[in-house]
C-alpha cells in the first residue's frame, strides 16, 4: 500500500470515531438529514451523504436519536433529534474526548517532536 493510501486509511479511522460526536453536537434541535449534512460540511467536517445517513439510522436504532417523519410538505422529511439517552451519552463522550485530546496534545507536540528528530 503506498504511503499516501496508508495515511488516508488512518485518517478515515480517526474520522469514523469523531463523526458521531460531530453529529450529536450539531443536533441542537430537530434536523433533517440534508440540513445536517450541509451544517457539518460548513463547519469543516468532510462527510458524505452515504456516510451520514447510515450513521443516523444506526444512532436512531440505538435510541441515541429519535426520529419523526414530517409529511406536511410536498417532500416528506425525516427529522432527527437527540434523545435523553443520547444527551447523557454525548456528555460522557465529550468528557472522554476532551481528556484524550489533552493527553494526545501533550504527547504529540509538533515542534518538540520535530526538534527531537533533527
Amino acid at each position: 500500500m503506498p504511503e499516501n493510501e496508508q495515511v488516508q486509511s488512518f485518517v478515515t479511522e480517526l474520522r469514523r470515531g469523531s463523526l458521531m460526536l460531530a453529529v450529536l453536537g450539531c443536533l441542537d434541535g430537530p434536523r433533517y438529514g440534508y440540513d445536517l449534512l450541509q451544517t457539518l460540511q460548513s463547519k469543516g467536517i468532510d462527510i458524505e451523504a452515504n456516510t451520514l445517513y447510515p450513521l443516523l439510522r444506526r444512532l436512531d436504532s440505538q435510541e441515541i436519536l429519535v426520529s419523526v417523519w414530517d409529511t406536511s410538505e410536498n417532500r416528506p422529511r425525516k427529522y432527527y433529534a437527540i434523545s435523553e439517552k443520547g444527551v447523557k451519552i454525548y456528555a460522557e463522550l465529550i468528557t472522554e474526548w476532551e481528556k484524550m485530546q489533552k493527553s494526545i496534545a501533550n504527547i504529540c507536540r509538533r515542534d518538540e517532536y520535530y526538534d527531537r528528530r533533527n
